[in-house]
């Protein structure tokens, strides 16, 4: 079955949720290199990136009717730091560039770490309430939609530089802000 190289991600997911390998096989070909390119960026090993590629692709096509997916991009992104982070967990590291948020994907389930979290989350949304408009917005896109500089560059028709300056920003205003509280949580969250 032939499936135009243009068609939307949506009509994509759709597709593959009916079975359709030519649906799979596009998603494979516009995506695999993103996602390779996210995970390599965070391991900088070849072998370990290419396996959770082809974890992320297996999982995808494996459990495509049970997934209910409304953004393919960020599906599959998450999907990769979710790998990458078990990664991490598995060897007892975090380079000290990650996000401290998305380690918490490793909390344990028991009620305390479950509060910390929510706390957490609730000392975020606080913090960003108090940012100006623009930067709310490209820390959402960033952190929220997992999009990258240059694609909110893009869309906001803005700079690249305008964007990585106004993440910094809101990064530093945030670690201020919550800092004892995070330290506190990536403590009691660590195994």
């Amino acid at each position: 079955m032939y499936i135009d190289e243009n068609a939307a991600d949506e009509d994509l997911v759709a597709m593959l949720m009916d079975g359709s390998e030519a649906a799979f096989d596009l998603i494979y070909e516009r995506y695999w290199k993103k996602l390779y390119n996210e995970a390599y960026k965070r391991l900088s090993d070849a072998s370990d990136s290419e396996e959770i590629v082809q974890d992320v692709f297996v999982d995808l096509w494996n459990k495509r009717e049970n997934r209910q997916i409304d953004n393919l991009r960020g599906y599959l992104l998450g999907a990769v730091k979710y790998q990458v982070f078990a990664i991490y967990h598995k060897r007892k590291t975090l380079p000290a560039f990650e996000e401290p948020l998305d380690y918490m994907a490793f909390s344990s389930d028991d009620a305390d770490s479950g509060y910390l979290r929510d706390e957490l989350l609730s000392s975020i949304h606080l913090w960003l309430e108090t940012q100006p408009e623009k930067r709310r917005e490209i820390f959402r896109l960033r952190y929220l939609e997992g999009l990258s500089t240059l694609e909110i560059a893009e869309q906001l028709d803005i700079s690249r530089k305008t964007v990585q300056n106004q993440l910094n920003t809101s990064q530093q205003s945030l670690r201020e802000s919550i800092g004892r509280l995070l330290a506190l949580v990536i403590l009691l969250l660590r195994p």
